[in-house]
């Protein structure tokens, strides 16, 4: 038998599938339906266990790893499984699905990720909704668990998933710097889609210092806590400076809030899902939305040209800012969904408008 163990001490106890390893991490859930192949690539999830709240996955198996004209996966968010433990209710071996290459304990036992099935999600889901996200671990049979469940937030998360040096992405006039955060593919495939030629850059490369020609900046979604990021911070702040236009997704909200002097603060448990329910308030439209983060920007500090622009209808947290004058705007939510909703991504061409 195999354990799931929180930090306050709570185990429960199901079978082991995937990886046949101890793992440990953050543990959060997420209520979504489908997207299992895409969620677990997601680089946001990056030192996480992940409680999948619908009670059968697997049942239509994973993808193969196709890629498409510009080396990007076609159906993945990166180019590995990035969780670090899978929790699900009923885990399903036989799968079928027209695109389906093979289970997805077999996925996750070649990316050595471990999974536990058998165990009441919904009870795990609302001890995490009442106490708040907590430290966890998978442990195998017969093996003990850690005394201490390190806490994958005390490092940086970002520069273990943003790539190493830059990439350009040949396609139309228009040129924008990526700042590699943690990218989602389907983000780099919505900008190219759009005949926007990328330059995708690490997390903390001066670009701004580089002989790259660009009409503005993205800063993309990503892991862990985003006030430790402070050359990226550094480096926004010095496109704020020059009217680069700048549009931020997910953690990218978080850096362009901090870099304009606002702060940032943990959820209780965070966000995600893929029905968030979202409100523009100037056009008081209210937009589905697909979200995964732990962290929000505080409306409370934002400096005076800044001004919310969405806000969640679950909890009234920030979902949107954007500068007064210039052109600096920011979603917390992914307009690219995969998976969830696309309700949004007119976003993308908002931003193409400013270059």
């Amino acid at each position: 038998m195999t354990k799931l163990v929180l930090a306050d001490g709570t185990t429960f106890t199901g079978k082991s599938f995937g990886a046949v390893v101890n793992s440990s991490g953050e543990v959060v859930f997420n209520t979504g339906m489908v997207g299992y192949p895409e969620s677990l690539t997601d680089p946001s999830y990056r030192g996480q266990i992940l409680v999948l709240t619908y009670p059968l996955i697997g049942n239509y198996g994973v993808p193969a790893l196709e890629k498409d004209a510009h080396g990007i996966p076609l159906f993945f968010e990166s180019d590995e499984m990035q969780i670090r433990g899978l929790v699900v209710s009923e885990y399903s071996e036989n799968y079928s699905h027209w695109q389906a290459k093979q289970s997805l304990g077999k996925w996750m036992k070649a990316n050595n990720i471990p999974g536990i099935t058998g165990i009441d999600t919904r009870a795990l889901t609302q001890k995490l909704r009442q106490h708040g996200v907590l430290l966890g671990q998978i442990v195998q049979d017969k093996n003990k668990p850690l005394k201490k469940i390190p806490d994958p937030n005390d490092g940086n998360l970002v520069a273990t998933v943003s790539i190493k040096k830059p990439v350009v992405y040949k396609s139309g006039k228009k040129r924008i710097v990526i700042i590699d955060c943690g990218m989602k593919n389907n983000i780099l495939r919505s900008f190219l889609r759009r005949n926007i030629t990328v330059i995708r850059v690490p997390w903390n490369y001066d670009f701004l210092r580089s002989d790259f020609k660009f009409d503005g900046v993205f800063i993309s979604n990503g892991p862990g806590d985003p006030a430790i990021l402070h050359e990226t911070h550094d480096i926004v702040r010095r496109c704020f400076e020059k009217n680069t236009p700048t549009f931020g997704i997910c953690l990218g909200i978080q850096i362009m809030a901090i870099a304009a002097g606002a702060k940032t603060y943990k959820l209780k448990y965070g966000h995600r899902s893929q029905n968030q329910p979202c409100t523009d308030l100037f056009t008081k439209r209210c937009y589905l939305t697909s979200q995964n983060h732990g962290f929000a920007v505080d409306a409370k500090t934002l400096p005076k040209q800044w001004v919310p622009w969405l806000v969640n209808e679950n909890d009234k947290t920030i979902e949107g800012i954007r500068h007064k004058t210039k052109p600096f705007l920011a979603v917390q939510f992914h307009p690219e969904a995969a998976p969830g909703p696309t309700d949004t991504s007119f976003l993308f061409d908002e931003f193409i408008k400013l270059l």
